[in-house]
């Protein structure tokens, strides 16, 4: 038996990646060189570094049950074993005596359950195959109205559809993008690929996964985001227009302008770009932030919000040398922003377990909805209210969790009409139906939930076979793309359903 360091890195690399740290991924990463291992990443499978720690806690828990002369110690009433208690040698031959509890429920591994997830004093349970009961079978989307893109060779971070017609792109690890034409029947030609080749030295020298993808509002041209500080602008048939280059870090967060003339981006330097899309020139870089920058939302065509690690938001607008408003409050790094249809309000959310809606006509929060236990990594306004194709339905906000829920708010009076608690594990994306009716959530527990705006009733579901990173519907309602960690990528179709 052989362990290298290389071997090890990768997999706690990918149990990062896969528990959503995926800054922290990116530090460890570039220290530990994972990009020059010669691991085949595409043959790990999602969960590698638990699966090997529970094999690793059994063996351990047989060796300490076998004494010197070879008997078995009776250990039915023995504590689990912990993996602290496995590293710690004193404390073998000292484990509590306890009656040894009964499996608790869904998603509790062996030996007392296995946890993936922030360490921030409430642990996620990790699903283990053949333990999770799921919802009610008759819920489930027919296999006949799935469809499986294949091609990626590492985990499918992002995808997004064309808002002209049945085109997705899909954003992977593999350092490229790929678009997939899809037709009525289902079927799907060959994927046109988008290499994310190095630019200069210093994007040969670290990887070019691709973490953000964006169309313009009538999907003739494309924007990807990738590690390697470039962004990259694209026509739909897979031609590079043009390379922007000037982050010196990995992109976090790429949006277009409603012209489609500008395009924000914001990364691990702690800067905001924004890029002239005609000449490919940068039009003017924000170095508010004191952290790395998260995410970025155009309020319309000359103001954005950029939020970063640093727990401030800022809202910034061309030609002006500081932002025009900084929203504090959040006492922790703020994941995402997004404006309201109408552009009058910002919503944010943090690894303070809370998500905060922002008008720009006061310094503090309008509301403060701290109900989620757990961070909440993103959040998506409804496409209703004003502003909005939908004016004569409320606004409503949705957040997701790593405490494994989704909750959808009212603004009138900031309250929390339903709490969705199906997802195990947490959920790294949630997104509504273009009428407003639906909303998808999408979780590392492999489940996909489509739930009822009206009631927060459970519509349908879809378990795939690894965690979702995100979801996203067609312009029209009838599909909705999931992006999967092992590498694949989902349309289910809800036609006439």
């Amino acid at each position: 038996m052989s362990i290298t360091s290389d071997e090890v890195n990768f997999l706690v690399y990918r149990y990062l990646l896969e528990s959503g740290f995926q800054h922290s991924a990116f530090t460890f990463g570039l220290e530990s060189h994972i990009h020059q291992t010669s691991i085949n990443g595409t043959l790990i499978p999602p969960g590698a570094l638990i699966s090997v720690l529970q094999k690793g806690l059994q063996y351990v828990e047989a060796e300490v049950s076998i004494t010197e002369d070879g008997s078995i110690l009776d250990v039915k009433e023995a504590a689990p074993l912990s993996l602290v208690d496995a590293v710690i040698h004193e404390s073998l031959s000292h484990r509590p005596s306890q009656t040894r509890p009964e499996p608790s429920g869904e998603g509790e591994g062996p030996g007392g359950g296995a946890t993936v997830g922030k360490t921030d004093g409430t642990s996620e349970p990790m699903e283990v195959e053949g333990r999770h009961s799921g919802p009610a079978p008759s819920l489930d989307l027919p296999p006949g109205r799935v469809t499986t893109l294949r091609g990626h060779e590492s985990e499918v971070f992002t995808c997004a559809w064309s808002p002209s017609g049945d085109i997705i792109v899909s954003g992977s690890g593999d350092s490229t993008a790929r678009l997939w034409k899809l037709t009525d029947s289902g079927s799907h030609d060959l994927p046109i690929v988008l290499p994310h080749e190095p630019v200069g030295r210093a994007s040969q020298e670290c990887n070019r996964d691709v973490t953000t993808v964006h169309w313009n509002s009538d999907g003739s041209l494309l924007a990807t985001g990738s590690y390697d500080g470039v962004a990259r602008i694209w026509s739909p048939e897979g031609v590079l227009k043009a390379t922007l280059a000037q982050h010196s870090g990995p992109i976090f967060a790429l949006k277009w302008n409603s012209k489609g003339s500008y395009i924000a981006t914001g990364g691990v330097d702690k800067t905001a770009v924004v890029w002239d899309v005609q000449s490919g020139e940068v039009k003017q870089q924000f170095a508010h932030h004191k952290a790395p920058t998260l995410d970025v939302d155009w309020q319309g065509n000359s103001c954005f919000a950029s939020c970063s690690t640093d727990k401030l938001i800022h809202v910034c607008k061309l030609g002006a040398e500081r932002p025009i408003r900084t929203f504090q409050g959040h006492k922790n790094g703020v994941n995402a922003v997004k404006w309201d249809p109408s552009g009058t309000l910002l919503a944010s959310c943090s690894d303070d377990h809370t998500a905060k809606v922002w008008s720009m006509k006061q310094d503090s929060w309008l509301h403060d909805f701290k109900e989620h236990s757990g961070d909440i990594y993103t959040l998506q306004w409804s496409p209703t209210g004003p502003g909005s194709p939908n004016p004569s339905s409320s606004l409503m906000l949705a957040t997701a969790s790593f405490d494994s829920t989704v909750r959808l708010w009212e603004m009138e009076k900031g309250s929390c009409l339903h709490t969705l608690h199906k997802h195990v594990d947490p959920v790294y994306s949630v997104a509504f139906s273009p009428d407003g009716k639906l909303l998808a959530s999408g979780s590392f527990d492999k489940w996909l939930y489509i739930w009822s705006i009206q009631d927060g009733s459970l519509v349908r579901q879809y378990k795939g076979s690894s965690g979702i990173f995100e979801v996203c519907w067609s312009r029209d309602g009838h599909k909705l793309a999931a992006s999967f960690s092992d590498n694949t990528v989902c349309v289910l179709d809800f036609r006439g359903l």
